[in-house]
């Protein structure tokens, strides 16, 4: 396994590929966006405010890159790279996750306001309260047509029907303070940051979790794999893991100690990115071929279980 790091900025954080196979990230504390395009160049959006604190971003249902901010706004940058955003409709809310949900709608949590929330390609926005105190993170669309997410205070984790209709599935382990979901083919991969593990629930609400070796790892985001299994960020570690469907640790790719990894996205050829906070994107492959992109570092590190 060969991983290639690209220097974007430092604050990394989220991950997300465009429809062209350009890479963005979220730089938090610098108040942009950054772009790595396929021919290694790096382009930087600078946000409409200080504080904008961009987090979470994705490819929306419309091919437009939408973004979280900390400043109670959802951000979007078009094909043209023209940023626009607008305020969710809780004002003291802290907008985190973002999804494309099976209605063609942006899904996202607020953080701090314990609400769930969704906005039409035409900018209607509507929302729906959570548990007071539960901090719903990240959110995904799952196989059963619902949106799951995770409740990092509550050790729940949440699913929503496009109807506003909530369910809490609480964590058999105290202090598993979920953070990172997302959903597979058959079932919905999380980690649990606070308990060392990765779980996994499915549509009936049946829950499996898996210890990590070292259970201090601190495992961060998750992302599914095409064959039913996942990576996921271990930020303590430095690292990354791939488990198969039955939660077997088969691979893992180590990074720079410090680098403190954050988000991840899978690529179409099944190649991970992963945001490393320590300023670079970090591109894991399965083979040792050259790479594609110039890089400023390339060095062969993995272990196979």
């Amino acid at each position: 396994m060969s991983i290639t790091e690209y220097e974007v900025a430092p604050g990394a954080y989220g991950v997300a590929i465009d429809a062209d196979g350009g890479v963005w990230t979220t730089l938090v504390e610098l108040g942009e966006l950054a772009r790595l395009s396929t021919d290694g160049q790096v382009e930087r959006f600078k946000l409409d405010a200080e504080q904008s604190r961009p987090m979470v971003l994705i490819t929306g249902p419309d091919d437009a890159i939408w973004f979280s901010r900390g400043d109670g706004r959802i951000g979007r940058v078009d094909a043209d790279r023209t940023i626009s955003s607008l305020p969710v409709l809780t004002p003291t809310g802290t907008p985190y996750g973002l999804c494309a949900g099976p209605d063609r709608m942006l899904w996202y949590t607020l953080l701090s306001g314990d609400r769930i929330g969704r906005i039409a390609l035409d900018g209607t926005t509507d929302e729906f309260p959570l548990a007071a105190g539960s901090m719903p993170g990240p959110i995904t669309a799952g196989p059963d047509g619902a949106l799951w997410f995770t409740l990092n205070q509550a050790d729940a984790i949440g699913r929503i029907t496009p109807a506003g209709e909530v369910t809490t599935y609480p964590l058999p382990t105290p202090g598993a303070a979920p953070v990172g979901i997302h959903a597979g083919r058959d079932a919905v991969w999380f980690t649990e940051i606070g308990a060392g593990q990765i779980g996994q629930i499915h549509p009936d609400g049946r829950i499996d979790e898996f210890p990590l070796p070292d259970r201090s790892c601190r495992p961060h985001a998750v992302a599914a794999t095409v064959d039913g299994g996942c990576w996921a960020t271990l930020w303590a570690s430095s690292s990354v893991v791939r488990l198969d469907r039955d939660g077997r640790i088969i691979a893992e790719a180590s990074f720079t100690p410090g680098a403190e990894p954050h988000g991840l996205a899978i690529a179409a050829d099944e190649s991970l990115w992963v945001a490393l906070e320590a300023g670079s994107l970090a591109h894991v492959t399965e083979q040792d071929d050259s790479p594609a992109l110039p890089p400023i570092t390339d060095r062969d590190t993995a272990t196979a279980w």
